[in-house]
């Protein structure tokens, strides 16, 4: 009946649960308090990362409406890896923070595959048919 499977759809709305509650976890604190030395582009990546935490608690009731935000989350740690955490840590250039960085975006790039429905993802978003541009 169902295109993606009850099991997947559980193991989706476990990975929009990590998501929600570890930025809740390690961002709203800041959000809702900021210290006074909080650097501009600091303030900027902790609002977006509150809003992934927000859109990601409509992805525990809506799992495929949110795929996008999987999408997102996915390709963000995955151009870090690659651009940022793997030279450093190739370079022997990683501190505490960034290692920790490193791990978080690597379990992200490894999780977020495992769990995504590919067959719905790549008839949904790949081979369906666009949204017209102009007027019927």
């Amino acid at each position: 009946m169902s295109e993606v499977s009850t099991f997947r759809l559980y193991l989706l709305r476990a990975v929009y649960l990590v998501i929600a509650v570890g930025l809740g976890i390690s961002e709203w604190p800041v959000i809702v308090s900021p210290p006074q030395n909080l650097g501009h582009m600091s303030s900027v990546v902790r609002g977006v990362l509150g809003a992934v935490s927000l859109l990601a608690i409509l992805g525990i009731r809506y799992p495929l409406r949110m795929l996008p935000l999987l999408f997102f989350e996915f390709l963000w740690k995955f151009i870090w890896v690659l651009a940022f955490g793997l030279p450093l840590w190739s370079a022997q250039q990683l501190d505490p923070g960034t290692r920790e960085t490193l791990y978080a975006c690597l379990m992200g790039v490894v999780l977020v595959p495992l769990v995504m429905p590919w067959a719905y993802v790549f008839r949904h978003y790949l081979t369906a048919p666009g949204d017209r541009w102009g007027r019927q």
